[in-house]
């Protein structure tokens, strides 16, 4: 498989850069799962959600 050190030297270095930026990328996930978890973002879903079902129900009673 290997015909000499240097490759196996490579192959190892490559193995290395992949695993850290496979860790970065986790590192990336974790800060995106945090800032969609926040306190703010609930908040933020919850106004807007409010917001849509009150001009829902605004325009039913105009309507009615």
């Amino acid at each position: 498989m290997y015909k000499n050190f240097n490759e196996i030297e490579f192959n190892l270095k490559r193995l290395k850069l992949e695993r850290e930026i496979a860790l970065e990328e986790l590192k990336g996930l974790k800060q995106d799962v945090q800032e969609d978890l926040s306190p703010y973002n609930w908040v933020s879903t919850a106004f807007s959600a409010a917001k849509k079902f009150g001009m829902l129900y605004i325009m039913r009673k105009v309507v009615k």
